[in-house]
């Protein structure tokens, strides 16, 4: 990791951070619309709660051999292994348990009155009451052996792999062209932080470890690979690409735009949203010299800068016009982009009310405008939630 800066004020209530890697030399190669497989890890608190929690030395050596001859080893672990480098980078110990944890947990408990209740959670009668305790409130592994504290100091070490899940690698949208950026890997992070009914906000694990990592204090090396996106940019350098990419679904638009420009082309139409223009515009003065140079085509949304809230669709709808002219002209492309909430519906539906209004479609032709562009891959979009 080269740099690791916030792109959101201080004052604004999200943490959101472009972080850049050096990949010279690893022979890793990326085209827009790819993503990054990043492999995080657990802080070091946590890994000394719970070893403390279970009686393990974090520093004791171990080798990892099958009970049976055909069970496969994890890959990717260490052998010989310490005890905290296990918990560090294997272990998932900040997910949420499932049913067959509490199941498992069950069998090694010395203390009747957390025997009955693991057993409770396991059973289908109490599985309304497992989701109260657990999924509503999304209490950790770590957590919930602290509510189990006889029992956690009985789990024998050798079902520790059984009982907790691998840590999984997360997937970033890469946010920068190799064109524009050789050598390096850029991506675009919001810090997953949220409360609940428990007294400790909610963490995601790897937007925190990856927010919490200093460049400037000495070498940060972090695990990752790049995998094939699902979003593919025309190789014709005269179709036009009509964007839709708010809040950090912008990310794999900045790396189109970026090996876009970098390739002399224009047609970039770019629609991004978020609350404040002032508090949460990524990459502002990037875009707006592009726009200053003929390269980009910017709608912005800022839904809270004015009492009635905007929001990306409405800004699509406004320019309607525009809209069907590159797509039924110039066999333009559309990608979206961004959180799977409400925002995809209402972007297909604004887009539906621009091909009825400009291209006088009926609504079911319309509908079925769309769908053939989705079915030929004119119509993208990656959407999470």
């Amino acid at each position: 990791m080269v740099s690791n800066q916030r792109v959101t004020a201080e004052s604004h209530f999200q943490d959101v951070r472009l972080i850049e890697f050096d990949v010279t030399g690893s022979g890793i190669t990326f085209s827009a619309g790819d993503v990054v497989m990043i492999q995080p890890q657990n802080c070091p608190e946590d890994v000394q709660q719970f070893c403390e929690l279970l009686r393990l030395d974090p520093d004791r050596w171990f080798l990892l051999k099958p009970t049976e001859p055909d069970t496969a080893l994890p890959p990717h672990l260490l052998q010989p292994c310490t005890i905290r480098h296990l918990v560090t980078h294997y272990l998932d110990i900040s997910c949420v348990p499932r049913r067959s944890f509490f199941e498992l947990l069950s069998h090694f408990s010395t203390n009747e009155l957390e025997r009955e209740k693991l057993q409770e959670f396991s059973s289908a009668q109490g599985q309304e009451e497992l989701y109260s305790y657990c999924n509503r409130p999304r209490r950790t592994t770590l957590e919930t052996l602290w509510d189990f504290p006889h029992t956690t100091s009985a789990i024998p070490p050798e079902y520790l792999l059984d009982l907790i899940p691998r840590i999984r690698p997360r997937a970033f949208s890469i946010a920068s062209s190799m064109l524009a950026h050789p050598g390096r890997i850029q991506i675009l992070v919001a810090v997953v932080r949220y409360k609940t009914r428990l007294s400790k906000p909610r963490r995601g694990l790897c937007s925190t470890w990856l927010a919490s990592l200093n460049p400037e204090q000495g070498d940060v090396r972090v695990p990752l690979w790049v995998k094939k996106g699902g979003m593919k940019f025309p190789a014709d350098p005269d179709t036009p690409v009509i964007m839709i990419g708010p809040g950090t679904g912008v990310a794999p638009f900045r790396a189109a735009i970026q090996e876009r420009v970098a390739q002399g082309r224009k047609g970039n139409c770019l629609f991004f949203g978020c609350r404040q223009k002032s508090k949460d515009f990524y990459c502002q003065a990037e875009w707006e010299e592009l726009v200053t140079k003929g390269f980009l085509m910017l709608f912005t949304a800022f839904s809270r800068d004015q009492e009635e809230k905007v929001y990306v669709q409405h800004r699509i709808r406004e320019n309607g016009q525009l809209l069907w002219e590159l797509l039924n002209s110039h066999s333009a492309r559309i990608y979206l982009a961004g959180n799977a909430k409400q925002m995809p519906a209402a972007v297909a539906e604004a887009l539906q009310s621009v091909l009825q209004l400009e291209g006088g479609l009926s609504p079911p032709e319309a509908e079925e405008y769309l769908s053939a562009l989705e079915r030929s891959q004119r119509f993208q979009s990656e959407t999470w939630s």
